[in-house]
């Protein structure tokens, strides 16, 4: 039985990796050998980056919640001791948000936290 060297499945294969290699520079877009690498370590990337991205969506919550806090007279580790103290469960998400759309919603839940602080 002859072996076959350019059947569908091999083609399918190198034009996959090709295809995931669109947009590189010079022979990694272009040579099965060298695209193939590029497209294994640019999957490293993307898996990295993906458990990357939500730390830095967390540092990025906890430095705008910080600032706002720190406008009413707190810093970020009183006020999240405080809320533990006054039993009020929001995400970082969440009161970031707050801090930026809603100031007085936030200044008032601030108060309740310096309340809590106080007893």
């Amino acid at each position: 039985m002859p072996r076959a060297v350019d059947g569908t499945k091999h083609k399918d294969r190198r034009k996959k990796i090709l295809e995931l290699a669109k947009g590189y520079y010079g022979r990694r877009s272009t040579n099965n050998r060298v695209a193939k690498d590029a497209v294994a370590k640019a999957g490293q990337y993307a898996y990295r980056g993906r458990k990357e991205r939500k730390r830095d969506f967390r540092k990025l919550w906890i430095a705008r919640i910080n600032a706002a806090v720190h406008a009413e007279g707190l810093n970020y580790s009183q006020f999240m001791h405080g809320m533990k103290l006054a039993n009020i469960e929001i995400n970082r998400k969440a009161l970031s948000n707050m801090a930026i759309e809603d100031k007085a919603a936030f200044s008032a839940l601030v108060a309740q936290v310096k309340v809590a602080l106080e007893n």
